[in-house]
């Protein structure tokens, strides 16, 4: 039986009654991003499972998710057996500082949104989300978060009139 030999040189050699060769994971960073999209495939599809399926010509409110997990799930595989076969770098070590501060910007933003204003609070977010990064630089933060706050303004409370202050005490 041919297969693919651990030891370089070892091209077409043929393996032993007793000899068994595992794969390994040549490229770790692939073969979690496929695992991750084949649990998340497998997840979609049992979410949707209690919604009706319909036909092509007809469908129901589950054919959707069923498609799309059946998607996550062939493109999750692709990526783990190409992890095995084709190598690449290693998984850098987590960070969590710069994960804690922006998802605890976040989480500020959906606390101070109503009695601080859209305007503040996104500027507020933008500022202190930026702050993860290494290359923090205040004044730039400051400057993109009154365009993104402008837009904010622009988009949700003008444009799709959503019931939000713009400045603290416009209940």
């Amino acid at each position: 039986m041919l297969c693919y030999p651990r030891q370089p040189g070892a091209i077409g050699r043929r393996l032993q009654d007793d000899e068994t060769v595992t794969p390994s994971i040549r490229n770790p960073r692939d073969f979690c991003a496929g695992a991750l999209f084949i649990a998340i495939g497998v997840a979609t599809i049992l979410l949707g499972a209690r919604y009706t399926l319909g036909t092509a010509a007809r469908m129901g409110p589950g054919y959707f998710p069923r498609i799309l997990g059946i998607l996550m799930i062939v493109l999750g595989a692709i990526l783990a057996l190409r992890a095995l076969r084709m190598p690449g770098p290693r998984i850098p070590a987590f960070h969590w500082r710069p994960t804690v501060i922006v998802l605890g910007s976040v989480v500020l933003f959906g606390a101070i949104v109503r009695p601080v204003g859209v305007a503040l609070s996104t500027v507020i977010l933008i500022v202190a989300s930026s702050s993860a990064s290494r290359e923090f630089r205040p004044r730039e933060a400051l400057i993109v978060g009154v365009l993104l706050a402008a837009l904010a303004v622009g988009v949700f409370v003008v444009g799709l009139q959503l019931q939000l202050p713009i400045w603290p005490g416009q209940d």
